[in-house]
């Protein structure tokens, strides 16, 4: 009787430790934003709600950022293991040192645009010369503002950058304390409900610079380490945005009720204008999430002629398309 007792206690304490077990094995990823929570970033919530990155032993926690540039250094810094950055500007802090690893790219399309006020009489990039252009100080624009100016047959050093709060961009330039500002083309319908028929507007894209946008960069030491970690949580995202593309009220309800502030019809906007960002020819035909071979050369090339490297290197080293499922494309 005694020996069943103590088999049976055995087993109990082999099950919790067992279970214990389970939960330590998770992965744990501090995956820093480039900004605050939005609809862009509705298919990572939308997978942390529906338990499947759980469900690969993958603790998930998504920290709000403050810039391409903050996240680009967090990563690289080791702070934060993965991180979403733009990826030129990803580029640029590799020429200095930060080593991050890009193994999912969102953005196909640069999502940056100037937006100013119609009654300044700014027409083009090169009409910002001697103007103020608001931003906080780790955005992504900040740091590829020099190719953009170059390509535009001007000096990046004609404009003066002053340091705003993201949410103070529209104030700002209505109340005419800066003459224009940046920000992602998910958020032009905000703008212009604000500026109406005064609107100023130019997508980067459209000004002769369009590098690869936001991508999820991980730190290297952390991959090397975790590269399973890393395969799953890549092929669970790369699904969830795919589900978010095919369905998009179920993600963006899963950001909403994550994050109460928001308002879904806006971030349902949001997320629409971020699908016209994912789609090209290799996000279709090839992978969702893909950087291609060619076109990451050709965005080095631009860094390095327009905004210059420290210390160049190989961009092969900069990104890896191995974790990606070929069989996930863009469907629009």
């Amino acid at each position: 009787m005694l020996s069943r007792l103590a088999a049976t206690r055995a087993a109990t304490l082999l099950a919790a430790a067992l279970a214990a077990g389970s939960v330590t094995a998770q992965t744990k990823i501090d995956f820093v934003l480039n900004w605050v929570p939005g609809g862009d970033h509705a298919p990572y919530y939308y997978a942390k709600k529906l338990g499947w990155y759980a469900k690969e032993g993958l603790d998930v926690n998504l920290e709000p950022g403050r810039g391409s540039a903050l996240s680009t250094q967090k990563v690289g810094a080791g702070a934060n293991p993965v991180g979403l950055a733009d990826m030129a500007g990803a580029l640029v802090a590799a020429g200095k040192g930060a080593q991050t690893v890009a193994v999912f790219n969102v953005y196909a399309n640069s999502p940056q645009g100037l937006y100013w006020l119609k009654s300044s009489g700014i027409k083009s990039v090169k009409d910002l010369a001697g103007k103020r252009i608001g931003n906080p100080a780790a955005d992504g624009a900040r740091t590829m503002w020099p190719a953009l100016a170059k390509a535009n047959g001007m000096d990046p050093k004609s404009v003066t950058w002053v340091n705003i709060d993201a949410n103070a961009k529209l104030s700002a330039l209505k109340a005419k304390s800066i003459d224009a500002t940046t920000s992602f083309y998910n958020l032009h319908h905000v703008f212009q409900a604000e500026l109406g028929a005064d609107m100023g507007f130019l997508a980067w894209r459209d000004a002769g610079l369009n590098p690869y946008g936001n991508s999820i960069i991980v730190n290297p030491q952390f991959l090397q380490k975790n590269r399973a970690a890393i395969d799953k949580f890549v092929k669970v995202t790369q699904r969830a945005f795919a589900a978010c593309v095919a369905e998009p009220r179920p993600c963006v309800q899963a950001l909403i009720d994550a994050n109460g502030a928001l308002k879904f019809d806006n971030e349902l906007v949001n997320w629409s204008l971020v699908e016209v960002l994912m789609s090209d020819k290799f996000s279709r035909e090839i992978a969702l999430g893909i950087h291609e071979d060619k076109r990451m050369q050709s965005d080095y090339d631009l860094v390095r002629e327009y905004i210059g490297l420290d210390k160049p290197f190989d961009v092969k080293s900069a990104y890896t398309n191995e974790f990606l499922d070929r069989s996930i494309r863009m469907t629009k």
